[in-house]
């Protein structure tokens, strides 16, 4: 069951980022592994305008995902599913609600920005549809972002899936 994420999972959310985030100490990447998660705040603010959601699995919270709108889409800003549950399909089913959130809210389509290499980052959005795209305006602005929060903009690209 996917719903509108409350103030009451955030602290579960923060918990699934991280144990979610430890995946990338296999792909040799720690310092994405030790980033911090979401902060209460920022969360807050994502849920306070109505886009950031959770994915239930037997009546626990185990993924979310938090959108913006960035250049007239429904931009991913992060989703994060709990390792004991991957690869049963919440991530897509997160995605694929948000597609129809973007459909009532007439956006375009559905972008993100990801690591070009991690297998679960660019290869698996291609296979749920997204194909890479050259950076807009609006999405060069949040892969500059990223690199002033340390990301190398070389090992990242910019992803959309039309409506």
């Amino acid at each position: 069951m996917i719903r509108q994420a409350t103030s009451a999972d955030f602290e579960r959310l923060r918990e699934i980022e991280v144990l979610a985030g430890a995946a990338f100490r296999e792909v040799e990447m720690p310092e994405i592994a030790q980033d911090e998660p979401p902060t209460v705040v920022e969360l807050a603010g994502f849920a306070d305008a109505g886009r950031a959601w959770v994915g239930e699995y037997r009546g626990q919270v185990v993924g979310y995902l938090l959108a913006e709108i960035v250049g007239g889409c429904a931009h991913i800003a992060q989703v994060s599913v709990d390792p004991v549950v991957r690869g049963r399909g919440l991530g897509r089913a997160l995605v694929d609600h948000l597609e129809s959130w973007a459909r009532q809210h007439n956006l375009e389509a559905l972008t993100l920005t990801t690591f070009r290499d991690v297998p679960w980052n660019a290869p698996y959005y291609e296979r749920i549809g997204f194909r890479t795209v050259e950076p807009t305006p609006a999405l060069q602005a949040v892969v500059d972002h990223e690199a002033t929060l340390g990301l190398d903009p070389t090992t990242r690209v910019c992803m959309r899936r039309d409506l």
